[in-house]
């Protein structure tokens, strides 16, 4: 998500700089997350570390997926139909390791599997 410089420091529940009443917000030169609430009980505390790992982790994992994306993008736009097609078989078990591992939708994956495969199909017509 992004967050306009004027509102990083505005929750986005209240509206009014200065509430604790969300849960995080975007320091808006760094975007990094900063906690806005302490968790009170220790599993409540386990919970905000892993949540913190596993957003690292999805993070990395949904920027890797677009950057395979945007290979094939770059390889049509090219016109090669080869460096497509093999940036495509390239990016396609990236998507779906995605879709495994709950950072996409399996629908949308499908999509743009869908679109990008009938853009380089079209490529070689």
């Amino acid at each position: 998500m992004r967050v306009r410089p004027a509102l990083a420091g505005i929750s986005r529940t209240s509206g009014c700089p200065g509430r604790a009443s969300m849960r995080e917000i975007f320091d808006a030169k760094t975007r990094i997350r900063k906690q806005t609430q302490m968790a009170n009980s220790p599993q409540a505390k386990k919970r905000a570390r892993q949540n913190e790992r596993r957003f690292a982790v999805n993070k990395a994992r949904r920027s890797r997926i677009r950057t395979f994306l945007r290979k094939v993008e770059e390889a049509i736009a090219s016109g090669d139909q080869e460096a497509a097609t093999a940036a495509l078989r390239q990016a396609q078990p990236e998507l779906m390791r995605g879709v495994t591992k709950g950072v996409v939708h399996k629908n949308t994956a499908s999509r743009k599997m869908s679109r990008l495969s009938a853009r380089v199909k079209a490529l070689g017509a």
